[in-house]
């Protein structure tokens, strides 16, 4: 803990001070850009990813970036989903897996969380990506179409959910899927036929 506390006094007196008025002004309110659904893993940090500042991104984080169909359970990523699209009006939703995560391999390989209840408990809404991860363009890893299948299925989850459902059918939401290859620095976006093709070339085309 003494890197970690560090790094909090290092902030407090070499970070903070020069944000100083940007962070009295989030004292108003937030509005961020975008809902961001991702993984726990400590080797995706959202912010830098984006390069985002406090204040634009509103973020849910569990294992394996998953989303349980609407009246599944109350649950805390479902609050934070009606939060954001009916309460702070965020029109972009986006479902962020990536390369070598652990939950995936774990639901293709359910011995590894023997002994983890709650983990093969919270796994079973990622089981879906299991039956379509054959049908991946893009990916040549195995584990990596799983991870990009389970995007899509859990973009169908988001869709479940009377308020993402209601947005987007007005126009108001867009859904993305994206995955992450965090060892290249990569994101690699769905399009509408659930093929994944990198970032920079579909923005290519669109500049």
């Amino acid at each position: 803990m003494e890197k970690i506390y560090r790094g909090v006094r290092r902030f407090q007196s070499e970070v903070f001070p020069d944000h100083r008025d940007h962070f009295a002004a989030l004292g108003a309110g937030q509005a961020p850009r975008l809902l961001l659904i991702t993984c726990a893993d400590s080797r995706i940090d959202p912010a830098l990813l984006t390069q985002t500042q406090p204040g634009e991104l509103f973020v849910i984080r569990n294992a394996g970036n998953l989303v349980a169909p609407y009246g599944a359970f109350a649950s805390g990523e479902a609050a934070t989903i009606e939060y954001g699209i009916r309460a702070l009006g965020i029109q972009h939703v986006a479902v962020c897996g990536h390369t070598h995560c652990g939950a995936m391999a774990a639901l293709r390989e359910p011995e590894s969380a023997v002994g983890l209840p709650a983990v093969e408990a919270w796994l079973e809404y990622g089981k879906p990506a299991l039956e379509r991860e054959e049908t991946i363009e893009g990916f040549e890893a195995p584990l990596t179409r799983t991870v990009a299948a389970n995007v899509l299925a859990q973009l169908d989850h988001l869709r479940t959910h009377p308020s993402v459902a209601e947005a987007e059918a007005s126009g108001d939401l867009t859904l993305h899927g994206w995955v992450y290859d965090f060892e290249a620095g990569r994101i690699f976006v769905s399009d509408d036929a659930a093929h994944f093709r990198r970032l920079d070339s579909v923005m290519r085309e669109v500049a």
